[in-house]
């Protein structure tokens, strides 16, 4: 008679939570960071910009004081606050902030109206290398 052996058990593994591990903190002294030399706030508009009337926004964006590379910076800065309020934004502000989007967009088209584009300088035609005439054989 040959015997039989028993079937394995299944042994009853022990879950472990893993352990959050403490956030790091920097070894590097906060007035070695280069954030700590930042001391320009030439993009930074006004405290309380947004909450003003839409030809106020649109007249502090365009300002070179607050957008230096333009009102096109403007406009992505107004954007960027519009897509970051979302949906905490109340229906009457979606609408001012709208507003002042179009009277900045105008201000763009008259500043690009002011300033022609400028013209590159005429391509020049390439070079054609001689190319040098093997012997044949």
């Amino acid at each position: 008679m040959a015997t039989r052996k028993a079937p394995a058990k299944k042994s009853a593994a022990k879950k472990s939570v893993a352990k959050k591990s403490p956030a790091k903190k920097s070894t590097t002294p906060p007035s070695r960071r280069w954030s700590a030399k930042v001391d320009t706030d030439s993009t930074h508009p006004d405290h309380e910009l947004f909450l003003q009337s839409a030809p106020k926004i649109a007249k502090a964006l365009a300002d070179k004081r607050v957008s230096p590379k333009g009102p096109a910076s403007g406009m992505r800065m107004l954007n960027f606050y519009i897509n970051r309020a979302g949906k905490n934004l109340s229906k009457e502000r979606v609408a001012t902030l709208e507003r002042a989007k179009e009277l900045l967009s105008k201000i763009i088209a008259k500043s690009k109206e002011k300033t022609p584009a400028k013209k590159s300088a005429p391509k020049k035609a390439a070079k054609k290398s001689a190319s040098k005439k093997l012997p044949s054989r």
